[in-house]
C-alpha cells in the first residue's frame, strides 16, 4: 500500500533506538544483574522476576534507568529472600550509574536525515522515560539543534499523542511519527488518524512487542532511517 506524505508538515521522532542506542545497554545490564544473583536463582527465573517487577512498578516509577534500577534492587531482595548483601546493592546502583553516564551513541544516518528534513519540516522529539536522562542524552547527542520542540511523555498512548498534538496546535493529517516501536510509536498514531513510519531496531524490550506484528498495516516500514529521504526529501 502506497502512503501519501504530501500533506505532512511536522515530523515526530522517537528517541531511544530511533535516534540513538538505548535498549542494548539495558540488555547488557540485565546480563550483569543475573550474574550478581546467580547464587539465588537460575538466569531464566531472574529475568522473569525482574521483568514482572518492572511491569508492577510502571505506574509508580514510570520508564527509564532510575525505574529500572529500583526494580533491580527490589527483585534482588525478593529473589534472595532479603539476604542480598549491601555490597551487591552497591553494585546494582553502580550498574545504573554506568548506564546513565554512558556516552550517547547516535545511530548511523541520523544527523544526515535530520539535516535534510529540517529545511522542509518542523521536527520534534516525542519520547518517554525519565525527563532528566532524556534531556541529558539529547544534549550529549549533538542533534538537539534540529528540533523545534522536545516532549518527554509519561507514556505513549492515543490520549498522550492527541493531547500533545492539540496543545502544540498540530493537525493529525499533517503529522508523521517515526519510531522503532509498533506498540508505542506506530499503533497509537495510526489510531488517531496520523501517519507513521516504523524502523525496527535489532533489540526490542519485551514490553514493546506486539502480537501478530506482521498483520499491522497502514504505515510504512523501512530498514533504516536514511530510507525516509526517498519518501520525504523531494
Amino acid at each position: 500500500m502506497e502512503i501519501d506524505f504530501k500533506n505532512i508538515k511536522i515530523i515526530g521522532f522517537d528517541a531511544d533506538d530511533t535516534l540513538w542506542v538505548n535498549e542494548t545497554y539495558f540488555r547488557e545490564t540485565e546480563e550483569r544483574f543475573a550474574e550478581l544473583l546467580e547464587g539465588y536463582e537460575t538466569k531464566n527465573k531472574i529475568d522473569q522476576e525482574l521483568f514482572k517487577t518492572e511491569m508492577d512498578n510502571l505506574d509508580t516509577y514510570g520508564y527509564g534507568i532510575k525505574s529500572f534500577v529500583l526494580s533491580m534492587i527490589e527483585s534482588a531482595l525478593d529473589l534472595s529472600n532479603n539476604k542480598i548483601s549491601q555490597e551487591t546493592i552497591v553494585e546494582i546502583l553502580n550498574l545504573g550509574k554506568k548506564m546513565i553516564s554512558h556516552p550517547v551513541e547516535v545511530l548511523d544516518g541520523v544527523e544526515q536525515v535530520l539535516g535534510k528534513l529540517v529545511n522542509k519540516y518542523r521536527l520534534i522529539v516525542l519520547t518517554k522515560g525519565d525527563l532528566l536522562d532524556q534531556e541529558r542524552k539529547l544534549e550529549k547527542s549533538g542533534i538537539s539543534k534540529y528540533f523545534h520542540h522536545v516532549e518527554v511523555l509519561s507514556d505513549k498512548k492515543e490520549n498522550n499523542y492527541k493531547n500533545l498534538l492539540e496543545h502544540l496546535g498540530i493537525q493529525t493529517d499533517e503529522f508523521l511519527m517515526i519510531g522503532n516501536s509498533l506498540k508505542s510509536d506506530i499503533l497509537p498514531i495510526l489510531n488517531i488518524g496520523a501517519k507513521a513510519i516504523h524502523i525496527p531496531f535489532h533489540t526490542t524490550w519485551v514490553h514493546e512487542m506486539v502480537e501478530d506484528a506482521e498483520e499491522v498495516n497502514g504505515h510504512l516500514k523501512l530498514n533504516s532511517l536514511t530510507e525516509v529521504l526517498k519518501y520525504l526529501d523531494n
